[in-house]
């Protein structure tokens, strides 16, 4: 059996599960996912656990095992605790402001960078200040948070594509937080 699989994914108080054939619906106070599983997985409810079982032991199956466990414990720990992901924003000038249900990031272009925020995510920005920038130099912290951890994630990787942070010189741009950059030394100080 999958190692992964074969455990049981723990359900907490105030989780409702509901399993309609090969959809499973996850619903809380927070919200409501939901997630359809392949065929030959089973999904069965025993007390406050959820145990996942395969058809058979071929290589498709056990690797589905995994993943549907993966996804659904995803989902309960989602509408339990939430996912946050922070970022913090390193540059001269550069800041970031929510407005509405839109983020402006101003990272050292020519224009500011305006990026739609999903309506099941939240988003929060702030600029630290001057005495707390510290070593690193953070000059604005972006915190994104929902139920769902694939939204959380991709959105966190779409505000960190707008700049990425350079290897060379300053270390500059946006990065998650507690990201290590390695900082490689430009061609004149490699030459020197």
């Amino acid at each position: 059996m999958s190692r992964i699989g074969k455990t049981p994914v723990p359900v907490p108080e105030g989780i409702k599960v509901e399993i309609n054939k090969n959809i499973i619906t996850v619903s809380s106070n927070n919200g409501e996912l939901t997630y359809k599983f392949q065929d030959g997985i089973t999904i069965k409810q025993e007390e406050n656990k959820l145990i996942l079982e395969r058809r058979d032991d071929s290589k498709k199956q056990k690797s589905y095992h995994g993943l549907t466990r993966s996804l659904v414990n995803n989902m309960i720990i989602g509408l339990s605790e939430g996912y946050v992901k922070e970022l913090q924003i390193i540059g001269t000038g550069y800041s970031a402001e929510v407005l509405g249900s839109w983020l402006k990031l101003s990272v050292g272009f020519s224009h500011e960078i305006l990026i739609q925020i999903p309506e099941n995510l939240k988003v929060e920005a702030e600029l630290v200040p001057r005495r707390e920038q510290g070593a690193l130099g953070v000059q604005a912290k972006v915190k994104v948070s929902g139920i769902s951890k694939e939204d959380v994630g991709k959105f966190a990787a779409e505000i960190r594509k707008c700049r990425p942070p350079l290897n060379y010189a300053t270390g500059k741009g946006i990065r998650y937080k507690g990201e290590y950059i390695r900082i490689k030394p430009g061609k004149t100080a490699a030459t020197a």
